[in-house]
């Protein structure tokens, strides 16, 4: 008897797993519909099936705006929004696991994963992340911009100390539970608190390479080498910023000098951080299409560099779709991910390296995890 079409298909095809998308704003204070292919931002189902994204992490993002009493609410709101479209659509399916993402791969689904960006989430309290995992989030990203009362953000000079004593209850607890620790955006102090304390592997789901690229939100090779040896995984960030130095100081003052429109729209857009940052995004990515954006090629040289440091089985995608304003040329969206295959191919990666790179590597420790 041959096999299912469902199960062929799933063999044939490899696994792509993204580490972080930042749809799920849209999804809640939008009220954007993404079962239906729409004409802007990177991701909706139809053209995550397209591009052949098996699986991403849609992120909770909570902004720095909520604090105390509105973090946490703020965060339940975003899930419920990601647990409504799988609740409502049959292509998509909440998964929690790396057997779920396989098994949706099967029935050729999009597998939904959650994971929550910005610590301040859980108001200082593990009863509240013990909430967040019991409604499928599995990992957490310690800070986001803001550092918080346990941890520090690399990009945050009021906390960017390490981590509290509490923060270190907060990454035992994360391991008992088996979240993953998460530690794209924290300051390097945090970062080695992490790496001291956690007894799990410990991923960074959408960051670059600080040799390539000398932004604080990379790792620098040291901390690439400590989250290999630690058996974790590196999900490269797609952002131009954080791929490029010299379009990074151009997209600098690009900002500067857009700044009055900018803070235009974030006034328009009070009170709603979702719409206000994919509003502010999509101006400034219109302004910086005469910039010298990088191509993808810029996009694999970080990706190999941490192949180099790390080796194969370490590294990822962390595209950030949703998130950012640019994407390196000529990539547009979702469906461009088979350009990114083939520029990979062309640097001679094939068969199980390049499944380990678009997914397979994220699925190794999901499922060690627990």
């Amino acid at each position: 008897m041959g096999l299912a079409l469902g199960l062929l298909l799933m063999l044939q095809q490899p696994i792509v797993v993204d580490g972080h998308i930042d749809t799920p704003q849209r999804m809640l204070d939008m009220k954007t519909d993404i079962t239906a292919r729409l004409s802007d931002g990177h991701v909706d189902v139809p053209r995550m099936k397209e591009g052949g994204l098996t699986a991403a992490f849609f992120s909770i993002w909570v902004d720095a705006r909520y604090g105390p009493g509105t973090a946490f609410r703020r965060a339940l709101n975003l899930i419920g929004a990601v647990r409504a479209l799988a609740d409502t659509n049959p292509e998509v399916e909440l998964a929690t696991s790396a057997d779920q993402v396989r098994a949706a791969a099967g029935r050729g689904h999009v597998a939904a994963l959650l994971g929550v960006e910005g610590g301040h989430a859980i108001e200082n309290s593990l009863g509240k992340l013990d909430s967040l995992y019991r409604l499928g989030v599995r990992y957490m990203t310690l800070t986001w911009n803001n550092g918080n009362d346990w941890a520090g953000s690399s990009t945050d000079p009021q906390r960017d100390g390490g981590l509290t004593p509490l923060g270190r209850r907060v990454v035992r607890r994360m391991n008992e539970l088996g979240m993953l620790v998460d530690v794209s955006h924290v300051s390097d102090r945090t970062f080695w608190d992490v790496m001291a304390t956690s007894t799990r592997p410990v991923i960074a789901s959408h960051s670059s390479c600080r040799a390539l690229a000398h932004h604080p939100r990379n790792l620098s090779d040291d901390q690439l080498r400590a989250i290999a040896k630690n058996g974790g995984v590196v999900g490269i960030n797609f952002y131009p910023v954080f791929l490029d130095e010299h379009f990074r100081h151009q997209y600098e003052e690009l900002r500067r000098r857009l700044k009055p429109e900018t803070d235009a729209i974030r006034a328009r857009y009070r009170g709603r951080p979702g719409e206000s940052a994919f509003a502010v995004d999509n101006f400034v990515g219109e302004q910086a299409d005469s910039l010298d954006v990088p191509t993808i090629d810029r996009l694999v040289d970080h990706i190999e560099h941490a192949v180099q440091v790390m080796g194969i089985d370490h590294v990822g995608l962390g595209s950030d779709f949703d998130g950012i304003s640019v994407l390196p040329r000529p990539l547009k969206d979702a469906t461009s991910l088979p350009e990114l295959v083939r520029a990979l191919e062309a640097r001679g990666y094939a068969d199980e390296g390049l499944r380990k790179i678009l997914g397979e590597n994220f699925l190794r420790v999901l499922t060690a995890a627990p």
